[in-house]
């Protein structure tokens, strides 16, 4: 029997929409239209936060808890509205897709979408307008050891002459976001390494640097390998695919500095629209093109 589909229209696109009760997150009932419903009302404050950027999407057919993979190319029959950027992958050139407009969110959201993931550049991944600051908390450490972990990046950064925004990734770390003038993705992949190393010395008994299980153990990694142009990063405001519907946050540098419970910085997405009504997009500011600065030691 055919799938029973409902028609929307979303900005003047027709979309159709299929398996609305389909439990995306079974654990707690959530279901693919809930998980729409997220999109829908966030997608005026993470579509800029997308815009110009390839997607990769994970999608989750089968739920969080069953069959899921990545998605990187436009799929075969999606409308023609939908914008693309040439890129090149590992197995070859590829067109992906930008989520430029809330259609586009929706529509990718329909294909059992649960996670957007960007990379740090936009147009060309030979420039970088971001440098990504990944907190990953090791075994033994949880947030409140990556909210440590953040203050003392921001202080490093912000003698370099840098600022950053700060977000959870909606599992167990944080991410902190550096607006850029774009500048040339090895130096700012090695800005990255250093600012990690630099880091690791100052603070041998809460960061480290290198992904080794044993060298993580009570300590938070800081992945400077996330600048790497094949990388992506978690979109603000994206569902995670785990157990439940928790979503990558900003959140304020006070919200951190307070912070006494991982709990307090643990969002689902029923927990969105009343913050976003409160607060907005902490994260707008950031887009602010007058936030960029200089990466240390680029070429002027």
């Amino acid at each position: 029997m055919p799938a029973e589909r409902t028609v929307v229209e979303v900005e003047g696109r027709r979309l159709s929409l299929s398996h609305l009760d389909k439990p995306l997150y079974p654990a707690g009932g959530f279901t693919k239209a809930a998980v729409l419903q997220h999109y829908g009302q966030v997608g005026p404050v993470m579509l800029p936060h997308l815009e110009g950027r390839p997607a990769s999407f994970v999608r989750c057919p089968g739920g969080v808890d069953g069959e899921r993979f990545w998605a990187k190319r436009v799929p075969p029959g999606a409308p023609g509205w939908v914008q693309g950027l040439e890129v090149e992958l590992r197995t070859g050139p590829a067109r992906q897709v930008v989520v430029a407009d809330l259609a586009t969110l929706i529509w990718a959201a329909n294909l059992d979408t649960v996670e957007f993931h960007v990379p740090q550049w936009r147009d060309s991944p030979a420039l970088h307008d971001r440098l990504i600051v990944d907190l990953d908390p090791g075994e033994g450490t949880d947030l409140l050891h990556c909210c440590a972990a953040a203050l003392a990046v921001r202080e490093v950064l912000a003698a370099d002459g840098l600022d950053a925004w700060a977000k959870t990734s909606g599992s167990k770390g944080l991410h902190l976001t550096v607006p850029l003038i774009p500048a040339p993705a090895d130096e700012v992949n090695a800005y990255a390494k250093r600012l990690a190393q630099r880091l690791k010395a100052e603070y041998p008994q809460l960061i480290v640097s290198r992904m080794g299980r044993e060298l993580r153990r009570d300590r938070v990694l800081l992945d400077w390998s996330q600048n790497n142009s094949a990388k992506t990063t978690v979109a603000a405001y994206s569902l995670r695919a785990l157990a439940e519907p928790t979503v990558s946050t900003p959140v304020s540098w006070a919200e951190v500095a307070d912070c006494r419970d991982p709990a307090e910085l643990s969002f689902t997405a029923d927990r969105l629209p009343d913050r976003l009504a409160r607060l907005g997009d902490l994260h707008a500011s950031l887009l602010d093109p007058s936030a960029a600065r200089r990466l240390p030691g680029a070429a002027a």
